[in-house]
This record gives structure tokens, C-alpha cells and sequence, in this order.
């Protein structure tokens, strides 16, 4: 398979996404808290933070949250002990209920 056919497969995919998104919304989660405790757990705490802001927020289940990898790298990129203070992120739920956690434009 061409790198042509790929790309053009995963536009495809990301067009059927788009057509179904239900509600979208742009937030600031602030991370601060996950500062509080050991060093060595920040990142990981930081992750459950932004889960639990987007179960309050998007009004969603534990299950139906996905976080994309971008999110993750952001969160992880100065390693366990230093996650961003705060992160901007775009909200997306589907009609099926599932919330995708994306980097804010501009990001």
C-alpha cells in the first residue's frame, strides 16, 4: 500500500469522525494539584486530573473518555516529575457518548 492510499484512508476515517460529533468544547484543565505529593507520581496524577475534569465536564462515564496521544505527550514531555501547570484542550463527544480529549488549535 502507497503512503498515498494510507493518507487518503486516514482522512476518510477522520471525515466520519467529524460528521458525527455531537457537542465540542475548548477548556483550560488546570493541572496545579497534580504538584502536590511525590515527584515521582506528577504525570501520572496529572493524567487522572484531566480525566476527572472531562467526567464533570462533558458529563460522560469513565469508560467512554479517550485521551489522544498528543494530550498524553504534552503531559509527559518534561518527563514524570515536571507535567504542565495547566493544559488547553478540545473536548469532542460523538452520539455514542465517547469524549476525545485533543490539543487545543495553535498547541
Amino acid at each position: 500500500m502507497s503512503r498515498a492510499e494510507t493518507d487518503n484512508r486516514n482522512e476518510s476515517v477522520e471525515e466520519r469522525e467529524e460528521e458525527k460529533i455531537v457537542e465540542e468544547r475548548i477548556y483550560t484543565v488546570p493541572l496545579s494539584r497534580a504538584w502536590i505529593g511525590p515527584r515521582n507520581k506528577r504525570a501520572p496524577r496529572a493524567i487522572r486530573i484531566l480525566r476527572r475534569f472531562i467526567l464533570r465536564h462533558m458529563k460522560t462515564d469513565e469508560e467512554s473518555i479517550k485521551i489522544t496521544n498528543e494530550v498524553n505527550e504534552r503531559i509527559w514531555s518534561r518527563g514524570i516529575e515536571k507535567p504542565p501547570r495547566k493544559i488547553r484542550i478540545r473536548a469532542t463527544k460523538n452520539d455514542e457518548g465517547i469524549v476525545t480529549v485533543h490539543l487545543a488549535e495553535g498547541e
